[in-house]
C-alpha cells in the first residue's frame, strides 16, 4: 500500500481530540493536523499534500466553506468532508468537495475512498475537468456528472416527468436562479420549487399555486427540509436534528405536531405528500400528492 500525506482540518478547539473517522489512523498514512486558521501556514506544502480531511462533524459551517479556505491559502488537494449520521441531511454539491465520509466508515471504506479522491484529482489534473462527489451512496450529488454533460450550476431537478406540471408536481427545481445560488451559509439553496409549491428563503415566503402559506418558522423549516430531499425517509430523530438542531431537548413528538399541523395549513392539494412511514418516520413524495395516506401519525 501506497502511503499517502493527509492534511486533517479540524476545529482549532479540537485538534487533540481523536481522529474523525477514527480508523484513519490504523492504515499508516502521514497526519498533519491543523485547524482553519493554521491554513495558510501549510501552502508551501501543497504539492505534498495528496487529500485534504475537513471533520465537520460538530461544526457543519466547516463543509461549505473549507474549500475557498484552501483556495485561499492556495493548497490544491481533493477534498473529503467527514459528517456524523445526522449531518448527511445538509450535504450539497454546492461544497464542491470530492467526496463525503462518516465518521463510523471502516479501514477498507477510508482507504478506498482516500485513494479514488486522490487518483481521481491527479487525472483531473491533466484534462481540466472538476471533481464531485465520487461513486457509491453519494454518486450524482456532486458536480461529476455524465462524461460530457455540462458542469454548469443550473437548476437541479429531483422527481419525475416535466418541469412545470400543475397538480401533479412532478419535478423539482433547486436553486433556480441558476448559476451560483442564492444559497445559505449551509450550502443550501434558498429558493426550492417543486411543481405548485415554491419555498423562498430569502423572503420567509412559501407559496402553492400561488397561494400564501401562513406558517411559523419551524413550519417553514420543515417544509423546506422535505422539498429539499424528497423520496426519502427519515426518522424522527434525524427530522429533529436537522430542522430543530442539536441543542433541542425535546421529544420526538414535537415533529408529529408540527407535521399534522403542516398538512393542515397545505390542505387537500399537498397533504398528501408527507407520508408516514410506520415505526419509522416520514418520506415527502410530491409525485403522488393525489395519493390517500391511510396511515395516521403515530407517536
Amino acid at each position: 500500500m501506497q502511503h499517502m500525506r493527509i492534511l486533517h482540518i479540524c476545529p482549532t478547539a479540537r485538534l487533540d481530540a481523536p481522529l474523525a473517522p477514527e480508523s484513519l489512523q490504523y492504515l499508516g498514512h502521514r497526519i498533519d493536523r491543523c485547524g482553519p486558521d493554521g491554513l495558510p501556514d501549510r501552502a508551501s506544502e501543497s504539492p505534498e499534500i495528496d487529500v485534504v480531511i475537513a471533520d465537520a462533524c460538530l461544526d457543519l459551517s466547516l463543509a461549505p466553506r473549507i474549500t475557498e479556505l484552501l483556495a485561499e491559502a492556495r493548497i490544491t488537494a481533493p477534498v473529503i468532508v467527514v459528517l456524523g449520521e445526522g449531518g448527511l441531511a445538509t450535504a450539497s454539491a454546492k461544497w464542491d468537495v470530492a467526496d463525503l465520509i462518516l465518521t463510523t466508515a471502516g479501514p477498507a471504506e477510508v482507504e478506498a475512498r482516500l485513494r479514488v479522491a486522490r487518483d481521481r484529482h491527479a487525472a483531473s489534473s491533466y484534462d481540466g475537468s472538476g471533481a464531485g462527489f465520487s461513486g457509491g451512496a453519494h454518486a450524482g450529488v456532486g458536480r461529476l456528472g455524465a462524461e460530457g454533460a455540462p458542469r454548469g450550476w443550473g437548476p437541479v431537478r429531483t422527481g419525475r416527468g416535466p418541469v412545470g406540471t400543475s397538480r401533479g408536481t412532478s419535478s423539482s427545481r433547486l436553486g433556480e436562479t441558476g448559476d451560483g445560488g442564492p444559497w445559505n451559509a449551509d450550502g443550501e439553496p434558498m429558493i426550492v420549487v417543486t411543481g405548485a409549491l415554491r419555498i423562498d428563503e430569502t423572503a420567509f415566503t412559501a407559496e402553492l399555486g400561488g397561494r400564501g402559506l401562513d406558517l411559523t418558522y419551524r413550519e417553514f423549516a420543515l417544509l423546506k427540509f422535505f422539498a429539499l430531499h424528497p423520496e426519502r425517509v427519515f426518522t424522527r430523530d434525524e427530522i429533529l436534528l436537522a430542522v430543530w438542531g442539536d441543542d433541542y431537548f425535546g421529544g420526538t413528538r414535537t415533529v408529529d405536531v408540527h407535521v399534522r399541523r403542516l398538512r393542515a395549513k397545505l390542505g387537500k392539494d399537498l397533504e398528501n405528500a408527507i407520508h408516514t412511514v410506520r415505526n419509522v418516520g416520514y418520506r415527502f413524495s410530491a409525485d403522488s400528492v393525489t395519493d390517500t395516506d391511510s396511515e395516521d401519525v403515530t407517536a
